[in-house]
């Protein structure tokens, strides 16, 4: 958990540096940026007072970033990188870290995704995986939903003998307002194909992703 927070402030830093060499241009929606703006006068802020005369403008961009999954396209991220391959066995990308947000409060929730899948004469290149996460993850979700999305596309893609995709993720929502649990940690799975009829395949895939969940850090 410790570490998972590390990582989201340095990225959230990284995102801050990146916002304010660039808070001299203008967003791709200054629509946004008035919205943002009444935003603030409507909770009782003035958005004219030092600290918050650049915020409607990094709040657009941080916007655009994260909601930036509807715009890609799964046939420029696949980008032809499928090869003819006799390997049968699990491949597996654990550990893939990401963060959405959820479409009931705007709150994010982040965490981690792990993705199997049994090869039926063709591989995607293994960068490829973290981009179709990152292309569902980047746009208003549920936990739920993101976890079939991932799975049916690589199942779209590649038509394996199967495919397994266990997400694990904190959400804000729960954490900072509602019930206010902070170590309630979301699990989902989607299990297509052998993964789904074959038990034996499906626990050698839980076991591996288990050594690796976001309780065990």
């Amino acid at each position: 958990m410790a570490e998972t927070h590390a990582h989201i402030r340095d990225i959230i830093e990284q995102a801050d540096e990146l916002a304010l060499a660039e808070d001299v241009q203008p967003s791709h929606n200054p629509e946004l940026e008035a919205l943002v703006r009444r935003l603030l006068e409507l909770i009782g802020e003035d958005p004219q007072r030092e600290g918050l005369q650049r915020t409607p403008l990094r709040v657009a961009r941080a916007w655009e970033a994260l909601t930036a999954g509807y715009t890609m396209s799964l046939d420029r991220i696949v980008n032809n990188a499928i090869f003819h391959e006799k390997y049968d066995e699990i491949v597996s990308v654990k550990n893939i870290h990401f963060f959405s947000l959820c479409e009931h409060h705007l709150l994010p929730f982040f965490g981690i995704a792990n993705v199997g899948y049994i090869p039926n004469g063709r591989v995607i290149g293994l960068s490829k995986i973290p981009r179709i996460v990152d292309m569902f993850a980047r746009r208003l979700q549920l936990q739920e939903r993101l976890t079939s999305q991932i799975a049916e596309t690589i199942q779209q893609v590649l038509r394996p003998r199967g495919v397994a995709v266990v997400v694990e993720a904190y959400h804000l929502c729960m954490m900072m307002r509602g019930v206010e649990k902070q170590d309630s940690l979301t699990v989902t799975s989607c299990m297509l194909g052998d993964f789904k009829t074959n038990p034996q395949t499906r626990n050698e895939f839980l076991e591996l992703c288990g050594r690796h969940s976001l309780k065990g850090r």
